[in-house]
């Protein structure tokens, strides 16, 4: 790996921990630019996966005042971490091609959740207005869900949790972010976990890319706090559209 490879890991890495805190789709810099150093497909995956994972760690510092307090958080760690190493054992074990051509749907489609909120509570009802039990297993599967496309690809899971989150939580989006992030990095920890174990992971990739996730995911987590609600649908929903429709045209060529 020589310099001009080393100094696009870093862009890529300061740039993607930004983007994660936001909106979410950060692999999707950093990603390529593993393939772009001369990784395989596989192996640029698994190591994305991990390189990411200080970038949320800092967003959960830079957002830590806006998580809630209480039992409801702490009950979904554990359907996080089983969801995760569902989808990174997927990954190891299976062709990807399936997946691929269904991914870009499940992004347009989270993206179009989020974008369409207002209309559709009004649809399925105000989170204030379902019952205890409706609301813990409707979050419940939103994030088991999310966990195991987390575990499998990553990209966009900012915007499928947030998209998911927001609809049935009622909660403002600063909050959700706060929350898309603690359990982004819970996603990170486990596949890290994972595919140090069993995976093909590149670890001079990693160790470039992965301290300018760091450096990002702060910075990005604390302009989270900073920008209106509206602002941060709008770029959420601008990321989710742009990374659905370039993961469909990689897909379909």
């Amino acid at each position: 790996m020589d310099l001009s490879d080393a100094a696009l890991l870093l862009v890529a890495g300061l740039a993607a921990g930004t983007v994660n805190a936001v909106a979410g789709g950060g692999s999707l810099i950093t990603f390529p630019a593993m393939l772009a150093v001369g990784l395989a497909p596989v192996p640029a995956n698994v190591s994305n996966s991990v390189a990411v994972f200080p970038g949320y760690v800092a967003s959960v510092a830079g957002s830590r005042v806006d998580l809630p307090r209480g039992r409801a958080l702490a009950t979904l760690v554990p359907t996080t971490i089983v969801g995760t190493i569902a989808g990174a054992l997927l990954l190891l074990a299976t062709p990807a091609r399936a997946f691929e051509l269904v991914v870009p749907f499940l992004v347009l489609g989270a993206t179009a959740v989020l974008a369409f909120q207002d209309p559709l509570r009004r649809l399925v009802g105000h989170p204030r207005d379902l019952s205890p039990r409706r609301r813990t297993v409707v979050v419940q599967a939103m994030v088991a869900l999310g966990a195991v496309y987390g575990g499998y690809f990553g990209a966009a899971l900012g915007v499928m949790l947030v998209a998911g989150l927001a609809l049935v939580l009622d909660a403002t989006l600063a909050r959700v972010s706060a929350i898309k992030n603690l359990l982004s990095a819970l996603v990170g920890l486990t596949t890290l976990v994972v595919f140090a174990l069993f995976g093909p992971v590149n670890w001079a990739a990693v160790g470039l890319a992965a301290p300018a996730t760091l450096v990002g995911g702060y910075a990005g987590a604390r302009l989270v706090r900073r920008l209106p609600a509206v602002v941060l649908k709008t770029l959420i929903v601008s990321f989710g559209t742009l990374i659905g429709l370039y993961l469909l045209y990689r897909a379909l060529t």
